[in-house]
């Protein structure tokens, strides 16, 4: 027997009804729509609903990771003082994942305090502005008056379907002013206020103002670092750096990024840097090599290898269970 609970106004008690259910396991909710599964779905059209199979289980977990609830704005920083150590990318592949998953709000900002790269792997749009250009135009922002997302589209980049936003840094290369700490601090302030999540690419100076400042307001460190001796060298120069510096807890939380150069690997030297890398950080993420990758020019998510999207997207998923 079911025991019904009055209200004193007479009208059926409303907590039960409006208090939040429990979410469906992401992994198992609905039919199967990838592998064999799937296909016996769409060809009896849903009359046989096979469920998923482990391949598809694991993805919607790692979707389900993405999409989690945050409790405010969240910053990722990505890190590695050496060159070559695939920092952009990582900073937009991450980016373009919690962007096509959680529906935009994402923004990948270039944190060089001079010249960077991010502002040649994305898609350009109708104007070349950076973020010296909204430094320079931040009493906009400041002055009281209701400030929108649109009103940022004259110096971000929106990145059509990908559903992020970049944010180049000074691309000028006889340009002399830059980013300092409390200029980082002053954009951090405002585009915080308009983007859910925001992916910071960092330059390869450690001692930078601007670069510290970065690491400061991190809700998340990764760590990037090619198969390689130097790049593997930098990022574990780096933890240590950042342990002196104070930040022990935030390497301890840390998730490094491990990504092949090259179709075959050093299986050695890749042992060696997960054994150091998973001692020193909460978790370590391989991602292939791929072909779409490597030509330097903008970066299309879209044009990588499923098997690069999914290396991906279960890297991000790792970054989201730190935020």
């Amino acid at each position: 027997m079911t025991l019904h609970t009055p209200s004193t106004d007479g009208s059926p008690a409303r907590a039960g009804f409006l208090s939040p259910q429990p979410p469906a396991n992401p992994s198992t909710a609905g039919p199967a729509r990838h592998g064999w599964q799937g296909r016996v779905v769409r060809l009896t059209r849903g009359r046989i609903a096979c469920g998923p199979g482990s391949a598809e289980r694991v993805q919607r977990r790692a979707i389900a990771g993405v999409q989690a609830d945050f409790d405010g704005p969240k910053t990722i920083v990505v890190l590695n003082p050496k060159g070559g150590a695939n920092k952009t990318t990582a900073t937009l592949l991450i980016a373009a994942t919690m962007g096509m998953h959680r529906g935009g709000y994402t923004l990948a900002w270039d944190n060089n305090e001079s010249m960077g790269n991010l502002g040649v792997r994305v898609m350009a749009t109708g104007h070349t502005n950076t973020a010296l250009d909204l430094l320079q135009d931040l009493g906009r922002f400041d002055n009281g008056r209701s400030i929108r997302l649109g009103d940022l589209d004259n110096y971000v980049h929106p990145q059509g379907d990908a559903q992020f936003d970049a944010l180049a840094s000074d691309l000028d290369p006889a340009g002399v002013s830059t980013i300092d700490g409390p200029a980082f601090r002053r954009l951090y302030a405002v585009l915080s206020r308009f983007y859910r999540v925001l992916v910071v690419d960092t330059g390869n100076n450690m001692r930078a103002s601007n670069w510290e400042a970065a690491v400061e307001t991190a809700d998340q460190l990764v760590v990037v670092s090619t198969i390689h001796e130097d790049t593997g060298y930098g990022a574990a120069a780096l933890l240590e750096g950042l342990r002196q510096k104070g930040h022990a807890d935030k390497v301890a939380r840390a998730v490094t990024i491990l990504t092949a150069p090259a179709t075959t690997v050093d299986a050695a030297l890749s042992r060696r840097l997960h054994d150091h890398f998973g001692q020193l950080t909460r978790a370590v993420c391989d991602v292939p090599h791929d072909p779409a990758i490597v030509a330097g020019g903008p970066l299309n998510i879209h044009a990588l290898a499923p098997r690069t999207r999914r290396a991906w997207l279960h890297a991000t998923a790792t970054i989201a269970e730190g935020l």
